[in-house]
């Protein structure tokens, strides 16, 4: 068994688990429904952050589709059906990125999709070496994988993927925030509610930026 699929078996065995723990939450039924309905499909995004012994970060993600019926969308491959219950897509992503969240690497694997030729599209992920995640970053990723030669899902899973980052690299951003002398604005700052110049957040931990309504007036300001 090569790493790669050990990290998988092992990814998917914490999955089960997961799951069992999530139906014993959600037996509360934290959500009310008026309605009878029927389950028809479900989607599962699970994702997590490594520091990786070279200094840099990897973000992995795993994406399973499947449907409570039965279901075809290609005669040949698979088959030419997928029963219920099984995975419709089962996919991972793993981006390599440094603490400015530039992609250094990209690792994509479908291991099961509804066409033979699915596959395929992880080789366009490669495209998105050198992309700084951040403000307007999905229209460059567009921008480089075209519609005709990506893969919605795997792109779908960018999204997690960098949320997932930013809360990977939180603490090192917070501690490089820490020793920024006063002069320079922490990045992290104005980057969520919590963190807004006008909280009492900032107020307590970086007060030379904090901008609420209540802030001391500056020596210069006093005179």
């Amino acid at each position: 068994m090569t790493p790669q699929s050990r990290e998988k078996c092992i990814f998917r065995e914490a999955q089960k688990l997961n799951e069992v723990n999530l139906s014993e939450v959600n037996s509360g039924m934290v959500l009310k429904h008026s309605v009878a309905r029927k389950k028809l499909h479900h989607r599962q995004i699970s994702c997590e952050g490594f520091i990786r012994d070279d200094g840099l970060w990897d973000i992995e993600a795993h994406l399973l589709d499947s449907r409570t019926y039965d279901c075809s969308y290609d005669e040949i491959h698979r088959d030419g059906l997928i029963k219920a219950g099984e995975a419709v897509h089962d996919m991972w992503l793993c981006l390599t990125i440094d603490l400015d969240f530039v992609i250094h690497a990209v690792t994509a694997s479908s291991d099961k999709t509804p066409f033979g030729s699915c596959p395929r599209a992880t080789d366009a992920m490669q495209e998105l070496i050198g992309i700084k995640m951040g403000a307007g970053w999905m229209r460059l990723v567009r921008q480089k994988i075209g519609p005709r030669q990506g893969c919605t899902h795997l792109i779908d899973l960018l999204g997690p993927i960098s949320a997932t980052a930013y809360q990977t690299l939180h603490a090192e951003l917070e501690k490089q925030a820490a020793n920024f002398s006063v002069q320079q604005k922490p990045s992290i700052l104005d980057t969520c509610l919590a963190l807004s110049s006008d909280g009492e957040v900032v107020k307590r931990r970086w007060p030379d930026f904090y901008t609420g309504n209540d802030k001391p007036l500056s020596e210069d300001n006093k005179k």
